[in-house]
C-alpha cells in the first residue's frame, strides 16, 4: 500500500517537469518578444519569406573570377556525364584509368563502357543480397543486419573497391562496344522495381527457411531468383559485350592495326592490368574518430566475394602529402568530398561564397568533427582529383577536380576548391601505395575495427 504515494508522487514529479520543459505559454511568449520586428527585421522578413536564402547570402565580395591556373596539373580530354544516375564512384575511378589510356597512347580523347561494369554491380549487388539474406536466416526480421538488408537490397552509388572488385573480375570496354541506355542514364525506375523484386526474392528464402529447407535448397533457388534479375538487367541495360574490336587512333584515324578483345584481356594488355586491390589504399579525414587507425566497413562490397570497405583514417595534411606526390608524377587520384556545401554556380567550392551568418545574425560555427557526429556532413559526390596549385613554400592554395556533369557545368566539366574548403569538406582520396610513405603502410599491419553498414558515414557509399 506504501507503494501508492510514491507512484502518485512520481506522476506529480513528472507533470511539474513537463510543464518546466514544454513550449508553454509563457516560453512562447518569451519567443516572441525576442523578435523585435523593427525596420531591419521587416526587410529581412520581406527578403527571405519571398526568395530563395542561397540567393541571398551570395558574398559579392567574393564574385571575382577565380584564378583559374595551377602549377601542378595531370593533362585530361573529354568531360563525361554520369547524368540522372548515382555512378559517380564508377566514373571516377574510370577516369582516373582514362587518364592513363589517354596518356599512354596519345589518343584525342577517350571513354570506357560505364553501363558495361554497371550492369554487373546490379547484378552482384543482388547477389550480394539475397546470399547476405541466406546468411542471416535464422534472425529475426527485426535484427539489425537484417533490417539493414531490407532497406538496402540495391543502390547505384558505391565506392573504390566496387570499381577494383569489378574491374578485377570483369575487365572494361570502351564506350563505342556498348552503349549506354536510357536506364543506364536515369536508374531511379529499374531500380525501384528491382529492389522490390528482390525484398520479394528475400521474403520467399525466409520463408523457406522456416519450412526446414538446407543452405543448399536456398541457393538453388537463389540461382533460379538471379535469372529474373538477369533478365530485367539485360533488358533495362543491354547484355554485356563478350567480344569487340579496338585500335588506338588519332585524328580520327588507326595509330595500330584493330585487334580483337575480350573485356579482361582488354584491360591486362591495353589498360595494363594493374592489380588496383593490391597497389591502391583508401585514405579517409574523419576527425570524430582517432586518426592512425585501419578501420573496414563490415558487409559493405560491391560482390559477395569482394572487399569490404578498408581505409585508413589520417590527418588531413598527410593527406595532402599524398595527393601532391601523385599529381606531381601526373598520377589522378579517386576522390570524395561533401559537394553541396559552398558550391556556387561558377564550379567555385568556396568557404566564402556564401555569408548565411549575417543573414540571420548568428554564425554556424560546428568545426569539422561536430559536423560529422551531428550527421551535418559526409562524404556525398566522388569526382577525380587532377591539379593543385603550390605557393612558393609548396604548400597547397588551391585544387581542381574532374567531375562527371557534363561539360557544361562548372569550369568546362571541373570544380575548383580552395584549400580551406579541402580541409573542411574533403573526406576520402585512393592513392597509388607507391606514394605512401612507409609509416601510412605500416598502418595497414593494424588488425582493422569493424565498423556495421549502417554507420552514417558511409551511408551515400562514395
Amino acid at each position: 500500500m506504501k507503494k501508492l504515494p510514491l507512484i502518485l508522487g512520481a506522476t506529480l514529479f513528472c507533470g511539474a517537469l513537463h510543464a518546466q520543459e514544454a513550449l508553454t505559454q509563457d516560453v512562447l511568449k518569451e519567443l516572441s518578444g525576442s523578435f523585435e520586428n523593427n525596420t531591419a527585421d521587416k526587410a529581412l522578413k520581406n527578403a527571405i519569406s519571398g526568395n530563395p536564402i542561397k540567393k541571398l547570402v551570395v558574398n559579392q565580395e567574393n564574385l571575382n573570377t577565380p584564378d583559374t591556373y595551377f602549377s601542378i596539373s595531370v593533362n585530361s580530354k573529354g568531360i563525361t556525364d554520369q547524368q540522372n544516375s548515382g555512378r559517380c564512384w564508377m566514373f571516377t575511378g574510370l577516369n582516373v584509368l582514362r587518364s592513363k589510356m589517354i596518356s599512354k597512347y596519345n589518343l584525342d580523347e577517350m571513354q570506357f563502357s560505364h553501363v558495361y561494369l554497371f550492369f554487373y554491380d546490379q547484378l552482384e549487388k543482388s547477389n550480394l543480397f539475397l546470399q547476405g539474406v541466406i546468411d542471416t536466416r535464422d534472425r529475426a526480421m527485426d535484427d539489425k543486419t537484417v533490417e539493414w538488408l531490407f532497406r538496402n537490397p540495391l543502390s547505384d552509388g558505391g565506392q573504390f573497391t566496387g570499381v577494383s572488385d569489378l574491374i578485377g573480375k570483369y575487365g572494361v570496354v570502351p564506350k563505342e562496344a556498348m552503349a549506354e541506355t536510357y536506364h543506364s542514364n536515369n536508374t531511379n525506375e529499374i531500380a525501384s522495381l528491382m529492389k522490390r523484386k528482390l525484398r520479394e526474392y528475400g521474403l520467399q528464402l525466409r520463408d523457406m527457411a522456416v519450412q526446414g529447407k538446407s543452405k543448399e535448397d536456398l541457393e538453388k533457388e537463389k540461382v533460379q531468383q538471379m535469372k529474373t534479375i538477369y533478365r530485367m538487367l539485360v533488358l533495362a541495360y543491354g547484355e554485356p559485350v563478350q567480344s569487340f574490336t579496338w585500335a588506338p587512333k588519332k585524328n580520327g584515324k588507326y595509330t595500330e592495326t584493330p585487334k580483337t578483345y575480350t573485356p579482361q584481356s582488354f584491360y591486362k594488355e591495353v589498360c595494363g592490368g594493374e592489380d588496383l586491390n593490391k597497389n591502391y589504399v583508401m585514405l579517409m579525414n574523419d576527425p570524430s574518430r582517432p586518426f592512425n587507425k585501419v578501420y573496414e566497413i563490415e558487409f559493405d562490397r560491391h560482390a559477395y566475394d569482394g572487399h569490404n570497405w578498408l581505409y585508413i583514417n589520417l590527418p588531413i595534411e598527410d593527406i595532402k602529402e599524398m595527393a601532391i606526390a601523385s599529381l606531381k608524377d601526373s598520377t589522378m587520384l579517386y576522390f570524395s568530398c561533401d559537394v553541396g556545401k559552398y558550391l556556387d554556380g561558377r564550379g567555385l567550392l568556396d568557404l566564402k561564397n556564401y555569408d548565411y551568418g549575417s543573414l540571420f545574425n548568428t554564425t554556424f560555427g560546428m568545426d569539422k568533427k561536430q559536423r560529422v557526429q551531428s550527421f551535418d556532413s559526409g562524404s556525398s559526390h566522388a569526382m577525380t582529383l587532377m591539379a593543385v596549385d603550390l605557393d612558393k613554400d609548396g604548400k597547397s592554395t588551391k585544387w581542381k577536380v574532374e567531375n562527371s556533369w557534363g561539360a557544361e557545368h562548372g569550369f568546362a566539366g571541373h570544380l575548383i576548391m580552395t584549400d580551406e574548403w579541402f580541409n573542411e569538406y574533403m573526406f576520402r582520396l585512393v592513392v597509388n601505395k607507391k606514394y605512401c610513405p612507409k609509416r601510412i603502410l605500416d598502418l595497414l599491419k593494424q588488425q582493422p575495427t569493424k565498423l556495421p553498414a549502417w554507420d552514417p558515414m558511409f551511408s551515400n557509399e562514395i
